[in-house]
C-alpha cells in the first residue's frame, strides 16, 4: 500500500481480518489485492498482473518517474519494485510492485500485430534491435533482450553501419547497467567509433530516454 500511494494511488478500502484485502484507485480504474499465495517469493514475479488500457501511456509513465524520484531519490528501474524504461513513442511500459505483481499500461490504439524475433522487413543488426523492442517492451525480459543483443552484436555487428552499432552498444549499457553486469566492454567498444553528427543525433532520437546517453557517447 505504501509503495502505491506513494506513487499517487489512494486506498479506497483496505482490511486485515478474517483476510486481507485492498483496493487501490487512480485515474478512474482500480487495483484490488487479496490474500497472497502460501509460499509465495516475491523475486520469482509470478504473483499476478493486470492490464490498465489507457488513451496515452507517456503521462502515467512521467508521473510515475517523477514520484519515485520525489519518494525514493531516484528512478526504480532495477529489482522490486521498479518501473521499466519508456520509449518515445511506445504503446506501453510496466510497472512491478514489491511483491512482483506486474501492472502493464498499453495504450488503447496499440497495433494488434507485433513480430517477435524482429521485424520480418530487416535484416542483421537493425532486426535484432528490433526484437530488443519487443523483448523488453512487450515481454518484459530484459535478459533475453541482452542475450539475443549480445550474440547480435558478435554475428553481425562488423558489417552494420557504425549508427546501428552505436545503438546496440549503447542498448547494450543501459540493459548491463540494469542487470547489474559489467558495461567497460561495451562502453570500451561505443568509445572506439567515429560517430558523425548525424550519427549522433539519430542515436539520441532514439535513445534519449536512457539516462546516461550523454555521458556514454564519445
Amino acid at each position: 500500500m505504501a509503495f502505491y500511494e506513494a506513487l499517487g494511488f489512494e486506498a479506497t478500502y483496505k482490511q486485515s481480518k478474517p483476510y486481507v484485502y485492498l483496493a487501490l484507485r487512480l485515474s478512474g480504474f482500480q487495483l484490488h489485492f487479496g490474500p497472497a499465495p502460501k509460499g509465495l517469493d516475491p523475486a520469482r514475479e509470478e504473483s499476478g498482473g493486470c492490464l490498465v488500457m489507457v488513451d496515452a501511456v507517456a503521462s502515467y509513465h512521467a508521473a510515475f518517474v517523477g514520484a519515485m524520484r520525489r519518494v525514493y531519490g531516484k528512478v526504480l528501474s532495477s529489482g522490486l519494485p521498479r518501473i521499466t524504461r519508456y520509449r518515445p513513442g511506445a504503446s506501453r511500459f510496466t510497472l512491478m510492485d514489491p511483491s512482483g505483481n506486474s501492472i502493464i499500461f498499453i495504450q488503447r490504439d496499440e497495433p494488434v500485430d507485433v513480430e517477435y524475433g524482429g521485424s520480418k522487413e530487416l535484416t542483421g543488426l537493425a532486426r535484432a534491435l528490433d526484437n530488443v523492442r519487443i523483448l523488453r517492451e512487450f515481454k518484459n525480459d530484459d535478459l533475453q533482450a541482452f542475450r539475443a543483443l549480445k550474440s547480435a552484436v558478435r554475428r553481425y555487428g562488423a558489417d552494420a553501419p557504425v549508427v546501428e552499432r552505436g545503438i546496440a552498444l549503447c542498448q547494450l549499457i543501459d540493459l548491463a547497467t540494469v542487470l547489474g553486469e559489467p558495461t567497460d566492454p561495451w562502453a570500451a567498444d561505443l568509445r572506439g567509433l567515429e560517430l558523425s553528427t548525424d550519427d549522433r543525433q539519430r542515436i539520441e532520437s532514439e535513445l534519449g530516454h536512457l539516462p546516461g546517453l550523454q555521458e556514454w557517447l564519445p
